[in-house]
């Protein structure tokens, strides 16, 4: 049963080749394989804006610019959380409580990491933009903002299931003599869409993608799995391939935990984005609030 399972797993994708990966590239086709894996119930002009949700997945790298250093000083924690600094202390379900567990435990909340915040903001953000696009539907600047929000989102929760930006050990583990075995597994593990060349369509094939009963707290439940992958990620580094490798012999193991990370990147992005459009129809907007006006001062 297990090796028919990792048969089919590892079946998912081709055999290595060129590549960028969940730097750009990677976060690019994870953003489309999460849009296509929507239900019909999402509003069909969010599938087919697909392309303008992977456009807006880049935004929070390319904030992290040396150039706007205040925008780089705000966005750099918002992509990693080290849960070994947390010091076995459980989540807070909010930012600001998150700020004070960081302070009681002498810790800069920027240095901790701050995503799972981020994931969670962002997705309440899109709900509201969809509120917004359930009472004014034809209203193009809507759309456009849905489509930026989801794929601000995109970027946080698609680096969350990533497991090194969830630990201290983001790119190999210090030893005592101050050597970091396996340092560069972490630009290995970003580079796997692309190294592996996935297909969106089949990356999205057959995953089960429904609402999210309780946001923070699934969000947090994320993070703990994938901070229980990390050392099964350091297990089986030495045998993930560098970008571009083509040397690389198969190893069914790696291409199995390359596929199980990706799908399941795009798979829980596809569950905010539906959490998002379940949400929003409870939203009430406003009264103050005109969306239309835009369209008339148009004319």
């Amino acid at each position: 049963m297990r090796r028919c399972l990792l048969g089919i797993i590892v079946g998912l994708i081709a055999l290595p080749g060129a590549s960028d990966a969940w730097w750009g590239g990677g976060h690019d086709l994870i953003t489309l394989a999460a849009v296509r894996a929507t239900p019909d119930d999402v509003p069909a002009f969010f599938r087919e804006g697909e392309r303008g949700v992977a456009h807006a997945v880049y935004d929070p790298d390319i904030l992290k610019n040396r150039g706007v250093p205040l925008a780089r000083g705000t966005e750099h924690g918002e992509h990693y959380l080290d849960k070994e600094l947390l010091e076995g202390r459980p989540l807070p379900r909010t930012r600001y409580e998150f700020i004070q567990l960081c302070h009681e435990l002498g810790a800069k909340p920027e240095k901790v990491g701050t995503f799972v915040y981020a994931v969670s903001e962002w997705t309440e953000r899109l709900t509201v933009a969809f509120a917004e696009h359930r009472k004014w539907p034809d209203n193009p600047y809507v759309k456009s903002k849905c489509l930026i929000y989801a794929g601000i989102l995109a970027h946080y929760s698609e680096d969350m299931c990533q497991p090194l930006h969830l630990t201290v050990h983001f790119d190999g583990k210090k030893q005592k003599d101050g050597t970091k075995p396996l340092k560069g597994i972490h630009e290995k593990i970003d580079a796997f869409p692309e190294t592996f060349k996935m297909d969106p369509d089949k990356m999205a094939k057959g995953l089960k993608v429904v609402p999210i009963d309780s946001l923070m707290i699934e969000v947090i439940a994320q993070f703990e799995r994938g901070f229980k992958l990390v050392d099964t990620a350091y297990a089986l580094g030495d045998r993930f391939p560098k970008y571009g490798q083509k040397d690389w012999k198969k190893d069914d193991e790696v291409i199995a935990f390359a596929n199980e990370r990706t799908r399941e990147s795009a798979r829980f992005t596809a569950s905010l984005f539906v959490t998002a459009w379940h949400n929003s129809s409870s939203i009430k907007l406003d009264g103050w609030l005109d969306r239309n006006k835009d369209m008339k001062d148009e004319k």
